[in-house]
């Protein structure tokens, strides 16, 4: 079958397939089709991608292939009714980009989806994949802002004391801006609404912002629940007082599916001492800061500093490429039969969810596969709710 890679939109620096992974899908039966200039912004250029054995052609002619790989939904309105697209599609907040599939008959498969606590889907996961590296830049971006230095320093002009950072939220973003903060010889400090986050954050350098009345707010997907209103009044008092005096806070609470709640709130960035830092990991779904403002970086009328910088992972393009290329590349060689060829299976768990009664099984919730040939998978229950 032939697989076409195209060019992302403008605003995208990543690309969804990079060479080095060429030999594996080929040795997989693939002919791999990348549209020219798809790699550039992430430092892999045509020539890398022809002598790794793809082929680098037009647009029409990777809009044409069997299955298209992106990071980003192409325009359905280009494609032909029984293609399929593995991307990362985000459809409960674009459920008109999934009824466009169906309409025209398009297999999606949305990467976001995956069920991540299936260990055979670990190395799929495009979201610990990108939000590794989401984290990381994150501190990286507060730390190049911040007007001070971050680790201890003893100088004959005096000793600098090391800056003090608090993350948000311990996720796998979290917990990599922890170990990166504390890498680069801040002090940490870090909260989560899952009260088994705390040896997480312990061991990786962080101490845990314990709040009073705390529960351990997880769905059995790992991701964090909803909260009251009165419990994310108190979450937020609790961890804004500790970051009053932090000279970068990194936000990285996410909900899946929902806007980001707010958690550092415009009368607690009111509080924070100027020069801090706050860098907004969810800029692009709302924002975790009150303030943010997307895709901006600025300074407020008490100097603290807000950074609303989005698509972090683009940030570093060449990396969040290259992982985002072997969790796609794993995902679609997984799904070659040696007996039948390319299958979509009804009875793969990353594709479909896992069974009734089954340990990672979370109810109302499908796996990767969206709409099949045109049709929304029956597993997609929570869809079938937006759609």
């Amino acid at each position: 079958m032939k697989i076409g890679i195209p060019l992302e939109p403008e605003d995208e620096t990543r690309v969804a397939i990079v060479p080095g992974s060429m030999k594996k899908l080929s040795k997989a039966g693939f002919e791999v089709y990348v549209e020219k200039g798809a790699g550039l912004k992430a430092n892999y250029s045509d020539s890398d991608y022809s002598e790794s054995g793809a082929n680098v052609v037009n647009r029409d002619s990777v809009l044409d292939c069997d299955i298209l790989i992106s990071i980003r939904l192409p325009d359905v309105d280009a494609l032909r009714s029984g293609q399929i697209i593995a991307c990362v599609a985000d459809p409960f907040r674009h459920p008109e980009k999934v009824k466009s599939c169906i309409k025209k008959g398009i297999t999606l498969m949305s990467m976001d989806m995956i069920p991540r606590r299936l260990s055979r889907a670990q190395s799929m996961d495009v979201n610990s994949s990108q939000d590794n590296l989401a984290g990381y830049k994150a501190v990286l971006l507060g730390a190049a802002h911040v007007p001070r230095g971050i680790p201890m320093m003893t100088t004959s002009a005096g000793t600098v004391r090391p800056a003090k950072v608090v993350i948000m939220g311990s996720g796998v973003a979290g917990l990599q801006a922890i170990a990166t903060a504390k890498r680069i010889g801040a002090i940490v400090y870090a909260s989560d609404v899952r009260k088994s986050a705390a040896e997480q954050i312990e061991s990786v350098g962080g101490r845990f912002i314990e709040v009073d009345g705390m529960d351990d707010f997880e769905d059995e997907a790992g991701y964090a629940k909803p909260l009251t209103p009165e419990f994310i009044q108190k979450v937020n008092d609790t961890v804004c007082e500790v970051a009053s005096d932090a000279d970068i806070i990194v936000t990285t609470a996410r909900i899946f599916g929902r806007p980001a709640p707010i958690t550092v709130p415009s009368n607690a960035v009111s509080n924070f001492k100027s020069g801090a830092v706050v860098v907004d990991m969810n800029a692009d779904v709302g924002g975790n800061c009150e303030m943010t403002k997307q895709g901006e970086v600025y300074t407020t009328d008490n100097g603290v500093i807000i950074v609303g910088t989005s698509n972090l992972p683009g940030t570093l393009a060449n990396t969040a490429s290259m992982l985002y290329s072997n969790n796609l590349t794993t995902f679609i060689t997984s799904l070659v039969d040696k007996e039948n060829g390319f299958t979509i299976s009804e009875e793969d768990d990353i594709l479909v969810g896992a069974p009734e009664g089954n340990d990672f099984h979370v109810p109302g919730m499908g796996g990767v596969l969206i709409c099949k040939d045109g049709e929304l998978h029956p597993k997609q229950t929570r869809l079938g709710g937006v759609l």
